[in-house]
């Protein structure tokens, strides 16, 4: 078989991703000869495409999914994607536009048709992007949380909780979106820190010539005001108690008023009280008994109540207002100060604070065994560290804001008889057999009922997800269900932690009274090599596909794994991908390395044993330390093992010692342990690298039709020697530090030395002599009375080793090698020393990721010193 000169990752992954396909390698079904092992893919957004977090939380997913089925179980990974009821409808109401076409001049079943059309012509687009990076999904099972199932059991838990009264309808101040024109849940809104002006107004005391100074930052809703609040004790003001306040512009008498929840230290100490537009304004008002007055309209413009700027942006109004103030003489001063202000986590559009009438989920008691299973260790997160931001938040949950302004999504199965009373029900049908149960209702029918406009929460279908996907909810007893559930482990980000972690949490304790799965491993952010979060708005995130185009899915999944601690956030480099991709090329040069070689049919007695004990030992020593790892979810930390293992232990130092010289062969007993162990270490990195494992499995050997190494077992450690890994660590100590020598001494590697020792031979050099000379290039190793005054020195456990190195050299070539070399660490002393003075990045960078460059840095000035020390032996200054 000619094996290509060149890996070419773009060809063998457009063979093999449709062969595991044809052959559904991927495909699980309950198998009571086998354990089951599930995983649920966080199912991204039919709006969206491929970003970097992706590529991270599927890749390790990948992981963890091909390991388990190399480990003979059924494993099952259910791929999915999440209809996005906020981003869709903005999604399909901005592609509207551009046709001329608005929302508002569509039927609700209109619009909806261009949504179902809008999915089908985009929704799986980032599905086929993950299948790039090689992921093995059971593609069967695709979900959409708008398929029948999923959506039968949303409604169907909608419809128990509301029966058994934990759904509730409530008008209270809630969080809204005045882009998507929708309540928002808290944990939908994002805080930024935004820089912001405090605008101190005057306000006249109502029958005098004097004013009180208030200080807001939102002047545009002075028309709201019903009152002024100043603490009870705050001596400047003991004056103004039961007294009335003027508003500017709209002139309304207002009552001051006092309460202890004032800031006295804040701006002037008095608080201008909006009822419509603030949280704490809102509970003000409720407690003081103050009218409510809604200057904005649902789009954020001025309404019909605030008498001035009807129709006008939000912020437009704010701006005219305080130009406004300013010439009449109200305004005292506008100074500048930071501020959180929440945004919406879909549109990025500042929220306001509404009151409206909505649905809401009491989560208190359902939060409970969500908790208590958490801290009591049945579910575990890794790293553990998020604990303690899940139980602060578990202990200070809020009622859940259910209801959303929208068409697009899952509309809430309540309906509205013509006395106001609701029935929660799956459609009409049911609603009206309900319904006329009571003798009371008897005589209605189906047009007397009117369904609740509004849709649930994206979240409440993915809070059902891990369950709803076996049919749970409604068919709690099929076989799906009672063999895929619980899953196993989720892979996801800690920012929905809440959103979804706590949510799937409570619903698998509420719906089934068991955990939704075991294990919950959080990426972290993805950040580029300055530290910054990545995003397309601040174009420094790459295109994931062309990433793929380049380095081959292997190479970007190494480049994304090297630098993925669980729940630390990743410093992304290109040249990490790179790094994957030259580690593929190894890969693939050690196989044609190997392949290569001629065997020696008549030698039957193995002539490199001592190379193959080492490296079977030191093989079964790294998959005790991969298993472990893996099993701990430190999966960057297996892959670094896995790579150094073959990189250097395999290429770099195995295949070394057992190559045979130009145009010689290889004994027969090498070559078959040499291929085994080869073997070994392709199903070891096929969970990372899948793609070029399959091709060189299939070439390594002769394979019967439909095998794959996605169903090769997984490798199990032997017993191995100790010894000879301490004995082979010593042996490449002394190899490590010759080369050291003939670097420092500019000997090329074409030039043979003599390593000389005054002390007996140890044991562990008479085992790896042969090694030893072959791997430094030592004609000869021999034992001495006393060294030449010329020779160089290491020492190995107490043993003197001697190289006589200055007959080699040639001060000529050597003082503008050593001077060229000089110049070169200076350069990167001067970039690492750049990079560790940068607040920014020592601020963001994990500590390991530090530590890396620190050592670089510290190795460079050792290698700068020791250039200048050798000029200075030969003379230069």
């Amino acid at each position: 078989m000619d094996i290509s000169t060149h890996y070419n990752p773009c060809e063998i992954e457009k063979k093999w991703y449709p062969y595991w396909l044809d052959n559904q390698f991927f495909k699980a079904t309950p198998n009571p000869v086998k354990s089951p092992y599930t995983v649920i893919m966080p199912p991204p957004n039919i709006t969206g495409t491929l970003h970097m977090g992706h590529m991270l939380n599927n890749t390790i997913q990948d992981v963890l999914i091909r390991k388990a089925r190399m480990q003979g179980k059924e494993a099952c990974w259910v791929p999915g994607i999440d209809h996005a009821s906020i981003a869709t409808e903005a999604r399909v109401v901005a592609a509207l536009k551009e046709k001329h076409i608005q929302k508002s001049d569509l039927s609700r079943s209109q619009f909806l048709d261009h949504v179902w059309a809008w999915k089908k012509q985009y929704g799986n687009t980032i599905l086929e992007q993950v299948k790039q990076l090689g992921v093995s999904c059971d593609w069967d099972r695709l979900c959409f949380t708008m398929d029948d199932v999923p959506s039968q059991a949303v409604y169907e838990v909608f419809i128990r909780l509301y029966e058994q009264g934990y759904i509730y309808q409530g008008t209270r101040m809630i969080n809204w979106d005045p882009a998507s024109k929708t309540a928002l849940a808290d944990d939908e809104v994002i805080y930024k820190a935004v820089d912001n002006k405090l605008y101190y107004i005057r306000y006249q005391i109502a029958d005098t010539d004097q004013h009180i100074t208030v200080a807001t930052s939102r002047p545009e809703t002075i028309f709201g005001d019903t009152a002024i609040c100043i603490h009870p004790d705050d001596e400047r003001y003991q004056h103004l108690h039961n007294k009335a306040a003027i508003v500017p512009i709209i002139q309304r008498k207002i009552p001051i008023i006092t309460d202890t929840y004032v800031d006295k230290a804040f701006g002037t100490g008095c608080l201008k009280v909006t009822p419509a537009h603030s949280m704490s304004d809102y509970e003000l008002g409720q407690k003081h008994q103050l009218a409510v007055i809604d200057v904005l309209n649902e789009d954020g413009t001025m309404s019909p109540d605030a008498q001035h700027y009807v129709g006008e942006d939000r912020f437009v109004v704010r701006e005219k207002v305080s130009t406004r103030l300013s010439k009449e003489g109200q305004i005292e001063k506008i100074t500048s100060y930071t501020s959180n202000i929440g945004f919406s986590e879909r549109t990025q559009v500042v929220v306001e604070p509404r009151i409206s009438k909505q649905w809401f989920l009491r989560i208190q008691d359902i939060a409970k065994p969500a908790l208590a299973h958490v801290l009591d260790g049945t579910i575990n997160f890794h790293p553990a560290k998020f604990k303690n931001m899940y139980q602060q938040w578990l202990e200070n949950v809020h009622d859940w804001c259910i209801s959303r302004q929208l068409w697009w999504g899952h509309k809430i199965p309540a309906f509205y008889l013509p006395d106001g009373k609701i029935i929660a029900a799956h459609d009409k049908e049911e609603a009206l057999a309900k319904a006329q149960a009571n003798p009371a209702y008897k005589d209605l029918t189906i047009a007397d009922l009117r369904q609740d406009e509004d849709v649930l929460d994206t979240w409440f279908s993915s809070w059902l997800w891990p369950i709803s996907v076996f049919d749970g909810i409604n068919n709690p007893h099929n076989a799906d269900m009672q063999y895929f559930y619980p899953t196993n482990d989720v892979v996801t980000a800690p920012e929905i932690i809440f959103f979804w972690v706590a949510r799937m949490i409570m619903a698998g304790y509420a719906f089934t009274n068991k955990p939704p799965f075991k294990n919950v491993y959080f990426t972290g952010i993805v950040r580029d090599k300055e530290g910054k979060k990545m995003s397309k708005s601040l174009g420094n995130s790459p295109d994931t596909m062309e990433l793929i185009r380049t380095y081959g899915a292997d190479g970007v999944r190494v480049g994304m794994l090297l630098s993925a601690p669980a729940g630390n956030d990743l410093l992304f480099d290109e040249k990490l991908c790179l790094q994957g991709r030259n580690f593929a090329n190894k890969l693939w040069n050690a196989f044609r390395l190997i392949k290569g070689w001629q065997i020696d049919k008549e030698r039957t007695t193995a002539t490199d044993a001592v190379a193959i004990d080492w490296f079977q030992a030191t093989l079964n020593q790294a998959i005790i330390a991969i298993e472990n790892d893996l099993e701990q979810f430190r999966i960057s930390n297996a892959l670094m093992v896995l790579y150094n293992l073959i990189w250097d232990d395999f290429c770099a130092a195995y295949l070394e010692m057992i190559k045979p010289a130009y145009g010689h062969t290889i004994e027969g007993n090498t070559y078959t342990a040499t291929v085994q162990f080869l073997e070994t270490l392709l199903k070891l990195l096929h969970p990372f690298m899948p793609f070029i494992t399959e091709e060189i499995w299939h070439q390594l050997a002769a394979r019967k039709t439909h095998e794959s190494i996605v169903l090769a077992p997984w490798p199990h450690p032997m017993a191995y020697d100790a010894d000879i890994l301490k004995e082979g660590e010593t042996a490449f100590a002394l190899i490590s530090e010759v080369r050291n020598i003939r670097a420092t001494s500019y000997i090329t590697l074409k030039q043979g030395i003599t390593i000389e020792t005054t002390a007996t031979f140890p044991t562990w050099l008479v085992k790896f002599q042969a090694y030893i000379q072959k791997l430094c290039n030592a004609t000869t190793m021999r034992l001495i009375d006393h060294p030449a005054p010329n020779s160089v020195s290491c020492n190995l456990q107490g043993h003197p080793f001697y190289i006589d190195t200055r007959q080699q050299l040639d001060a000529t070539k050597e003082i503008p090698q050593l001077q060229k070399d000089l110049l070169y660490y200076q350069g990167f002393i001067a970039n690492i020393r750049k990079k560790l003075e940068n607040p920014q990045f020592m601020a963001k960078a994990p500590k390991n990721i530090i530590a890396i460059e620190q050592q670089k840095q510290a190795d460079a000035i050792e290698k700068r010193q020791n250039i200048e020390a050798r000029l200075k032996e030969l003379g230069v200054r």
